[in-house]
Parts: structure tokens; sequence; C-alpha cells
């Protein structure tokens, strides 16, 4: 009825026939692969050569019957389907494998281990070798499992920067659209190309963030594939996890460095939203007024709320869900500046009005964002301090005031390595650091809770000249 042992076997599963079903084509298969090859292809066409069959093939009754009576089916049955006191001969001298070469990491028979290939080598037992190997390859995989997370976390943080690259494209144009209105008819070409700059960012980030994504997504794939690889040699029997050892140690010496989120990733709203009125007036001489220090989105606390136009900050004591991306402050309520400094005279106007406790002067872009450092000149902060109603330099000397003042005037002199503070309704000298600035300083702003009377305080500046 056949002409060779291979038409016993069936083409999916390639083990003897179990109950066999005949398709139209004339190909058998075993009635549960031809019902679980249906299932997930959800079609009835035959693996074998693809032409269509019924749902319900008929039982091929003969061939099931010469599956059970054939000898030679039952040599097929032992060869596929070795128990674990199954035998393996050495290719070489046709001995039992019974021990195993610690020198060249494979099962050899007695007769290798006296030939000069392993005569000096130290051999021990198959069922020595096992337990130590395999617990070789436990320790592999733990790391492996270990960055696996780190890259699914990587990966959902990545996730939620797309998506809120998504919402600041959304606000952003929508500002843009705000400001624009108000000088609709001298602007209209400069309105479709700003939203154009923006969009041309969008494409930009949304692309970099999709290939990141899809890297991030590649590596997962890959160190699964590694985990599941070592998994299933964990659990081979001994001469076929013996034989393979080698290779799968090397397989699992391969390794991916640990994951880094892109820094500059977010949509640059301040490029987009900052001094936009004062930019346009610049061109049409005199249409809106120049609104100055602008605060960075991508850097603020998510504790701190910023006005639309990006120059006042609140904290109402409640937290947005932003993305952790580098340049974020995570540990204490911070914003900085969009704009740094790194030479010249800056000054600018802070409008703390009664809010009741603030940080406010220049940091450093350096500084640590998720760290426990101080508010000092060490730690790359020049400010000064209002808190529980005393005033005090960063640092910790206390500052003594006749009057509680409602603005700052912070004043920058880079080359002399001054920032200087005023009460600006009579320029009085509040306090002056001195130092050495060597790298590009940023307008830095820090606020508690303030919600007194009913009425929430927040903190606004305005910029009183830049050369």
């Amino acid at each position: 009825l056949v002409s060779s042992m291979e038409e016993l076997l069936c083409p999916v599963c390639n083990k003897i026939f179990k109950n066999p079903v005949l398709l139209n084509c004339s190909h058998n298969i075993c009635k549960s692969c031809w019902e679980k090859f249906c299932k997930e292809n959800k079609s009835w066409e035959c693996p074998v050569c693809r032409r269509s069959s019924s749902m319900n093939p008929p039982f091929n009754l003969a061939l099931n019957r010469l599956c059970e009576v054939s000898s030679a089916a039952s040599e097929i049955q032992e060869s596929q389907g070795a128990s674990a006191g199954s035998e393996v001969f050495c290719s070489l001298h046709r001995e039992k494998l019974k021990l195993f070469c610690l020198t060249d990491k494979q099962p050899i028979c007695v007769l290798c281990r006296d030939s000069n290939k392993h005569k000096s080598h130290d051999c021990v037992p198959i069922d020595e070798a096992v337990p130590d190997l395999k617990n070789e390859l436990q320790t592999v995989l733990k790391p492996f499992n270990a960055k696996l997370e780190v890259f699914k976390k990587v990966k959902q943080t990545l996730d939620q920067t797309a998506e809120h690259i998504n919402n600041q494209v959304k606000h952003t144009e929508q500002k843009i659209n705000q400001d624009f209105e108000e000088i609709y008819h001298f602007l209209q070409n400069e309105k479709a190309a700003r939203i154009a700059a923006l969009r041309r960012e969008e494409e930009q980030k949304s692309k970099m963030m999709k290939e990141k994504i899809e890297e991030m997504s590649t590596n997962i794939s890959s160190l699964s594939d590694t985990i599941r690889a070592i998994e299933k040699e964990l659990k081979a029997e001994d001469i076929p996890f013996l034989q393979n050892f080698k290779a799968t140690k090397k397989r699992s010496q391969c390794s991916l460095p640990d994951p880094q989120l892109v820094s500059g990733s977010l949509i640059d709203v301040a490029e987009h939203l900052g001094n936009l009125q004062f930019r346009v007036w610049e061109k049409m001489r005199g249409i809106v007024k120049y609104t100055p220090v602008i605060l960075d989105p991508n850097t603020a606390h998510p504790s701190l709320y910023l006005s639309e136009d990006l120059t006042s900050v609140r904290r109402p004591g409640t937290w947005q869900l932003l993305p952790d991306n580098p340049e974020r402050f995570m540990k204490y309520p911070d914003v900085l500046g969009i704009e740094g400094f790194s030479s010249g005279n800056h000054s600018w106007q802070v409008e703390v009005g009664a809010h009741p406790q603030w940080f406010l002067g220049v940091a450093t872009e350096n500084k640590d964002r998720n760290g426990t450092l101080g508010v000092s000149p060490k730690d790359g902060i020049w400010c000064i301090i209002l808190d529980c109603g005393k005033y005090r330099a960063g640092g910790g000397m206390g500052i003594t005031l006749k009057r509680r003042p409602q603005e700052i005037r912070v004043a920058l002199d880079y080359e002399r390595g001054e920032v200087s503070f005023h009460d600006p309704k009579d320029m009085t000298l509040i306090y002056t650091h001195k130092d050495r600035f060597t790298e590009k300083l940023f307008p830095y702003l820090n606020i508690a809770v303030s919600y007194e009377g009913g009425k929430r305080h927040s903190i606004s500046s305005t910029l009183l000249q830049t050369l």
C-alpha cells in the first residue's frame, strides 16, 4: 500500500499517522493535525499542495490499519519518540556516550576518553555533568529575564512619550491658531509657515520615536527568543542538551546594551510658542508686546502647570501625567527657562506676588533632575528663597528685608560672575551671588503649593533687557 516508510508519516506533525483522514487532493493527514491546521489558518486547504478540501474529510481506514500493524511504523515511532532512557552512540566508535569532556564541552564514549584527542582532558560521567551545566544556564538566564523587564519598562515610557508628543502637537497647534487669529489679516502666510514647521518637527520626532519603539520591540523579541531557546534546552534530554550546550552557551553570551531614553525627543513647544507674537511683531512693527522669559514645559515637574503663553507657573497640588523624559525634573517642583546664557548681561523680572514659598534665580543645564541635590552654588543653582516667611540665599545665608517685595528683579552678569536680586520698586539690593561661571545658565523657578483665601497663586516673569 505504501512505497516507503515516509508515507506513514503525517506531513504536519511528522509522526506516524493517528486517525488519518483523506483530503480531496489524495494527501493524508492526522485528524487532529487537520483540525488544528484549519483553525489556525481559517481555511480548508491541504497543507502540502494548498488545494481546497472538505471541512470533514473521510477517515482512511486502510492507512490507519497499516500504521497499527506495520513493524516499520513501530521502528519509526521508536526513532522519533525516544524515551528518557534511550541510548545514543558515538559516531566515531559506535560506543555508548557515557562521559562528558569538560575541556571540549561535549559528550564522549570510553574509547574517546583514551584517545589522543581527549587523553589529557578532564572527563566526568554524563549524570554528573548535566546538573552543573543546567545550573550554569539557569544563572545565564536570570540576567536575560531582568534585561527583558528593563526593555519592557523603557518601551512603556516610549509609548507614553509618543502619546504625549501627539498631545503636544494638538495643544501647540491650538495655541498657534489662537495667537494668529488676533493678527490674522497680517499673518496668513506666516501662520501657514509656522504650522508647517510644527508638522515637520512632528514628522521628524514621531518618526524617531517610531524607530526607537521598533528598536525596543526588536530587542524585546530577540531577548524573548534567546530566553525561549535557553528554556527549551533546559527541558531537553541529557544527551541532546549536552550536544547543543556549546552553541546554546555561545548564544547566551550575546549581550544587548541597556536601553536609553532619547534626549530631545519631545516637541519643542517653546520654540513654536515662545515669543511667538514678538517675533511676528518684529516683522509687522508694533502689533503685539514682547513677553520674554519663556518656561520650558519639557523640563517642568509634573506638579507644575504652565500658562498658555509659558510665562507663568502655578502648583495647585495635583500631578499631570507626563513622560519621564531626560530633561524633566522629577524629584522637586523645578522648571527652567527655555533660553540659556553663556555670556553677556541679562535681566528679567519675576512677579511673585503673595506666593508664600518659592526659589528663583539661575541654574546650570546639567543640574541633577532626579537626585537629592540642594539649592546652592555648589549644586549648580544661584538663587534666593522665601520659605516659612523668611528669606535666605541658596546655600543657607539669611536675608533681612524691610518689606515683602511683590516682584524680584534678577540680573545676571556672566563675565563678572554675578547674579543679583533687587526689589524693582526702589531697586533695593536683596542679595548678590559671586562666582565663576563655566556653564550655560538658565532662568530657574521652584514653587510650593499655594492656595490661600480661596485664591490660587501663580508666579510669572517679565524680561527687562537682554544685552
